[in-house]
């Protein structure tokens, strides 16, 4: 539930030379189907920054067309498969979800992508809410329903340069998710930003820049 304004305050800190496209998360019922919905619009050749969920849409992609992905990015995201408890939670909350009644996510579910020193940081909530909000019930409907199966399995076939970055404070998904990520990736790289959470493009955009300018320098 963030749209492309999440990489508004990255993007002065990543090289001029890199032209940025964006890829909207709001098509298709399976992690797969969003890959190939990415992928129809997608450039010949492209390094994929996958944020959160996106971080399994862009390893799908990378699986289906890896001839066109020439890096891998990998931000605040994980390997894991959903817990069936999470995925009923989250069902639960798109049924009750109406179209004249969704604001965004609720204020304990944006509380809980934050590093826990912003618990009570009301712009940061409020970016974050408005970004839900933007997007609407159906889209929030739409995710909700998507299933992280995981690909643990399947990260030694990754054989694009990757990058994976975790924030220190993430309660979403965690450093050794982010850690065991980066060692089942054959010659990924790994890095933390301490003092933020999950939000990393909005509680750390300086950081994450740096860290993905250099790299991407390197190759």
């Amino acid at each position: 539930m963030a749209d492309q304004t999440l990489w508004d305050d990255l993007l002065p800190y990543l090289p001029a030379c890199a032209p940025v496209q964006y890829a909207h998360l709001n098509t298709g019922s399976t992690i797969e189907a969003m890959a190939r919905a990415v992928l129809a619009g997608a450039p010949a050749q492209c390094t994929l920054v996958g944020f959160s969920m996106g971080g399994y849409v862009a390893r799908a992609i990378a699986h289906l067309a890896p001839a066109r992905v020439t890096g891998l990015i990998l931000v605040a995201t994980s390997a894991r498969p959903d817990q069936p408890e999470l995925v009923g939670q989250r069902i639960a909350a798109a049924r009750q979800a109406s179209v004249a009644a969704f604001h965004g996510l609720s204020r304990a579910a944006i509380r809980a992508s934050l590093h826990a020193g912003r618990a009570d940081d009301t712009a940061m909530i409020e970016r974050v809410r408005a970004m839900g909000a933007r997007l609407g019930a159906g889209v929030f409907q739409q995710q909700s329903a998507v299933v992280r199966a995981g690909d643990v399995g399947t990260l030694a076939d990754i054989a694009c340069p990757t990058l994976v970055i975790t924030g220190a404070g993430d309660q979403l998904r965690s450093v050794a998710e982010g850690r065991e990520l980066a060692d089942a990736i054959p010659g990924a790289d790994f890095a933390l930003i301490e003092g933020a959470g999950h939000m990393l493009p909005l509680e750390a955009p300086a950081a994450l820049g740096a860290i993905m300018s250099s790299w991407l320098a390197r190759r």
